[in-house]
């Protein structure tokens, strides 16, 4: 991979170079960056679970003898003339029974990975934007240079037509086109689901106006350098993510990121 990579402004000529930091040369390695995105994954989980007693507060109790009575020998409920008499309680997998083997609030569903892990996966991440193969294998369509950085102006942008024009203009309008075919609601008996597909990444040094407007693009994300993670740079655990570098990102890139995975 070559050193130094061209910075394009808003009209997509090249006006300077820029040498790559060094966790750009980062060996691709997808065990990690898979149990990695695991983990931190699993940090926004929430622990759940059942009250022990639930469904075994009530009168249900087995015939005594069980025995002789031409119904099933499971507990049921006490009394007359009200809805539950009669019905089955206290007993897993029956009809208005208790829930078998419920979720339980202490079981430990966070997992940890260790430090160097951690930095690791995410320079063999950012390393994976730079790879046009592996880029073009996840399935984006593009027609620019890898890895793809622009002017510190960028950030500027204050329109959503802005926005998309200079997207066209780095080759990328196709990949937003993808996006958006892919993008459909799917219908549960609960709710409506719309599912987006994983457009390109804008990797910016400060939000501003930019985060707002992005926010009405399907599939296009943005997050800052210094907040970069591996569920950005590689979603579903899939490494070479689109990904458009500013070059205060870049910048701010190298003084947070120099020593990671050494």
């Amino acid at each position: 991979m070559e050193t130094s990579v061209k910075i394009l402004n808003l009209e997509g000529k090249e006006v300077e170079s820029l040498n790559l930091p060094s966790v750009f040369k980062t060996p691709l390695r997808p065990d990690v960056i898979n149990r990695v995105y695991l983990a931190l994954q699993s940090h926004g989980r929430q622990p759940q679970g059942r009250d022990p007693l639930a469904g075994e507060r009530t009168s249900a109790e087995s015939g005594h003898p069980p025995t002789g009575r031409g119904i099933s020998r499971i507990p049921r409920v006490k009394g007359e003339r009200y809805s539950k008499s009669g019905m089955a309680g206290a007993v897993a997998s029956t009809v208005h029974g208790r829930m078998p083997h419920p979720p339980r609030s202490e079981k430990v569903i966070r997992k940890e990975v260790n430090k160097k892990e951690r930095h690791l996966a995410l320079a063999s991440a950012i390393a994976a934007t730079a790879d046009t193969d592996l880029v073009s294998r996840r399935g984006h369509k593009f027609s620019a240079n890898l890895p793809i950085v622009v002017s510190t102006e960028f950030e500027n942008i204050a329109k959503v037509r802005e926005l998309k024009k200079f997207l066209q203009i780095l080759g990328i309008d196709k990949d937003i086109e993808r996006v958006s075919n892919r993008t459909k609601k799917v219908s549960t008996s609960l709710s409506k689901i719309t599912r987006i597909g994983t457009g390109p990444l804008i990797v910016v040094s400060n939000k501003s106006k930019l985060s707002g407007i992005v926010k009405s693009m399907e599939g296009v994300s943005l997050v800052k350098s210094a907040d970069i993670s591996v569920l950005d740079l590689a979603p579903g655990s899939a490494p070479g993510r689109l990904t458009i570098w500013t070059k205060d990102a870049i910048g701010s890139l190298t003084k947070n990121v120099q020593n990671i995975g050494a």
